[in-house]
């Protein structure tokens, strides 16, 4: 049986398809509920209790058999374990402290909370929070109480903490505060907006970085795989950072690894959409296709796709506003405005709200009538730039002018005056169309006046 719970936006009630609704938590009572009233059984049992030192079994995938146990083995987040750093000492202390680890999938998050609790010699326990439910809870905290009885603490990983409403994770507190459990949260999404100030208080909160194309291609290499090296570069390149991404692409590619069998094996590993986001890539591209293409019934198919499968909808209103001046610019500029309130909306109201201000506008994206001109404007500006170089700009220009001739001071706010630099006048760039038409008709009178004043 498949688990329905679905929490509201602000976290205070869950209710299961064809059931009750369950309390409300408020305030710091909340956090004395038993665990046992907050959770719906899930569909199958997903705790771990495991030594976070021990290696991955053979048969486990290419990215966990090859995750480092220690810290030396580690790769990327510089920022928050270079030598000396708060972090690091706690770590290699072995002076666990509960935490929200926030970033982009297959950046280490999990990594890190295994070695967290391996360097302290405390058990590992992780759940996943989307199939977490009340036998899973309680027995975690069960078997954490009879370790500490025995004298050996326990490190309570929870991924996607975010997927617990507020009820839920308030229940969690009790745990944190007495030191039962050290718990490790890990999200992908804005902890301000989805992790209850109350737990954030008595956590610390670090923000992970997708890695760098070295650092994947780095951990690529550990793989000890025959792979051309120009196939690791492409791993590296199109994974987005994502390095458990990128492992499975190379495990799943033919060896020895080709160009051509690594683009196959990204092509493969990205066919189903999956709730991590591993695969979102063909789903976005025809989005942005459709919605360019303006067929507003295909835009709203595949925005439904990335929802149902979990997509970040930060993700898709970024896609959004990207679009708006990419595709439609100032063949309607109100596009602009649309897509970026829409991603204000996501911000600021949420998840399943959020829906249909995204879905508002990607039908007012496929209908605005399109235009590509400022798109080719500008990359045709910096192709010229980086081939001719950066002229410095006229000295009446300048910040401390010298004969500037202000156009608000002429009829009709205009002069002639050159404002290009020496060598690039009569440089075009920007070359309305049709779909610009009352724009391309201004550009042409204001360029006929000006060369009449000069």
């Amino acid at each position: 049986m498949v688990n329905t719970r679905r929490p509201t936006r602000d976290g205070s009630r869950t209710l299961p398809r064809g059931g009750r609704l369950l309390p409300r938590g408020t305030g710091s009572r909340a956090g004395l509920i038993a665990v046992e009233t907050l959770f719906e059984p899930p569909e199958e049992p997903r705790s771990e209790d495991v030594e976070p030192g021990a290696p991955a079994a053979g048969d486990a995938p290419l990215a966990a058999r090859l995750r480092p146990q220690t810290l030396e083995g580690f790769v990327g987040q510089e920022h928050l374990l270079h030598p000396g750093s708060p972090l690091r000492r706690a770590i290699e202390e072995g002076r666990p402290h509960s935490m929200i680890l926030v970033g982009p999938p297959g950046s280490g998050k999990t990594t890190l909370a295994r070695i967290v609790a391996g360097t302290a010699g405390a058990a590992f326990e992780e759940l996943s929070a989307v199939q977490a439910g009340r036998p899973e809870v309680r027995e975690v905290m069960a078997r954490a109480r009879e370790r500490r009885r025995g004298g050996r603490a326990t490190v309570f990983f929870l991924d996607e903490i975010h997927r617990f409403n507020k009820a839920q994770q308030d229940a969690l507190l009790p745990a944190v505060e007495e030191g039962l459990v050290t718990l490790i949260g890990a999200t992908t999404e804005n902890p301000m907006f989805e992790i209850n100030s109350a737990l954030l208080s008595r956590t610390r909160l670090y923000e992970l970085r997708a890695l760098t194309p070295d650092e994947v291609r780095a951990l690529l290499e550990r793989a000890g795989r025959r792979a051309d090296p120009e196939a690791l570069d492409l791993l590296a390149a199109r994974s987005g950072g994502d390095a458990r991404m990128a492992l499975t692409a190379l495990e799943i590619a033919e060896e020895p690894v080709t160009v051509e069998r690594a683009e196959e094996a990204l092509q493969r590993r990205i066919i189903r959409y999956d709730r991590d986001a591993d695969a979102h890539y063909d789903t976005i591209s025809a989005w942005i296709k459709a919605t360019r293409g303006s067929d507003p019934d295909a835009s709203l198919y595949y925005l439904a796709v990335m929802l149902e499968g979990g997509e970040d909808p930060r993700f898709i209103a970024r896609r959004m506003v990207i679009l708006a001046s990419e595709d439609v610019g100032n063949a309607d500029p109100q596009a602009l405005d649309v897509a970026v309130n829409a991603a204000h909306a996501v911000e600021h109201v949420g998840m399943p709200e959020a829906q249909f201000a995204l879905a508002q506008a990607a039908i007012y994206l496929s209908l605005a009538p399109k235009s590509d001109a400022a798109k080719h404007a500008i990359l045709t500006a910096r192709e010229q730039v980086r081939d001719r170089g950066a002229a410095p700009p006229p000295r009446h220009l300048r910040s401390r002018p010298e004969g500037y001739d202000n156009p608000h001071r002429r009829p009709g706010h205009l002069s002639g005056q050159e404002l290009m630099p020496d060598g690039w006048e009569g440089a075009r760039f920007y070359a309305p169309d049709e779909a610009e038409a009352a724009l391309r008709e201004r550009l042409a009178e204001i360029r006929r006046r000006r060369a009449e004043l000069r």
